[in-house]
């Protein structure tokens, strides 16, 4: 078994290959001037059961091509079997039509890292599950639900006015999850979108009245909808609110809408690799996946139940 890192989250892949006590691949994955990519790997992986860690985050694009290409380049070299480790999977999103004229783009890449050579894929939290049905090989999608549950009761089940919130109701399943492992009451957050990554608080389905509300989603992009989330629960009398995201996308100017926000703190995993800005930041804190998904590829190796991580 081998492990090859691209350049989108080098920190994550390290600790990966830390928990399977296993070094990283030796390999060049880099620009030419036009910035086109180029990869070499530099040594034998013939016959070898290899898996590629790139989460496809921003630029996302630039990180897509470069898990093709490493794909491409390890079905070259006669690799046994190609793994995509894609902890966040981007395009996710663009997962179904919204309108006339609009793209499944979720879809196309599954169809573009199938294509390319991949025999199977590993993620973490979907936006939608029936994202795995895109593909047309073995897909494995990890839940992050109980290494954020055990977070979350390791710093605040010690009190009994805790409340699970979901930010929309179509996360109500992922909010259960954790509520369930925590044996803690669940809200939702009714809100309506007005356009793409923008979005308005309609109602609160739940007494959230002197509860220590923690709002639980699969990513937080530009962090707007879940500051809006946050401020309406504290509108409607919360005495605390937090949030809990599987993946960090943070783009724009999300830091500063969270450092100015009402939440106590945002935690999120390092699926994503962590914005240098992010030092600036007193309220976001990082839980890492590495032993999940290490775990996983150990799993996968060895032709290992990978659902029993979740029992």
């Amino acid at each position: 078994m081998k492990l090859l890192a691209g350049n989108s989250n080098r920190t994550l892949a390290q600790a990966v290959a830390s928990h399977l006590d296993l070094p990283l691949c030796r390999a060049q994955v880099k620009r030419f001037a036009d910035n086109e990519v180029w990869v070499t790997i530099d040594e034998n992986v013939r016959g070898e059961d290899v898996f590629i860690l790139q989460s496809t985050s921003y630029p996302a694009n630039d990180h897509l091509m470069e898990l093709l290409v490493c794909i491409d380049a390890l079905k070259r070299a006669s690799a046994r079997r190609i793994t995509a480790v894609t902890p966040y999977f981007g395009y996710a999103r663009q997962d179904r039509k919204t309108g006339g004229r609009t793209p499944i783009s979720a879809k196309l890449v599954a169809n573009l890292i199938t294509r390319a050579g991949a025999d199977r894929v590993l993620t973490m939290d979907l936006h939608s599950g029936q994202i795995q049905g895109f593909f047309d090989i073995p897909t494995d999608n990890l839940l992050s639900a109980p290494l954020l549950a055990a977070d979350i009761k390791e710093n605040y089940e010690k009190t009994k006015d805790l409340l699970i919130v979901s930010p929309d109701v179509g996360g109500v399943v992922r909010a259960l999850a954790v509520a369930s492992r925590l044996n803690a009451d669940l809200a939702i957050v009714d809100k309506r979108r007005s356009g793409p990554g923008k979005s308005e608080v309609a109602n609160i389905i739940g007494d959230v009245e002197g509860r220590r509300c923690i709002l639980f989603d699969d990513m937080i992009d530009g962090g707007g909808t879940l500051c809006n989330a946050a401020q309406a629960l504290a509108d409607a009398g919360a005495a605390e609110v937090s949030a809990y995201c599987s993946h960090g996308v943070l783009s724009g100017g999300a830091i500063e809408r969270v450092e100015g926000s009402v939440l106590k703190e945002l935690v999120v995993t390092d699926s994503i690799a962590a914005p240098d800005r992010i030092g600036t930041s007193s309220k976001i804190r990082y839980v890492s996946c590495a032993s999940l998904i290490g775990e996983a590829i150990r799993r996968i190796a060895n032709e290992e139940s990978v659902s029993k991580l979740f029992d």
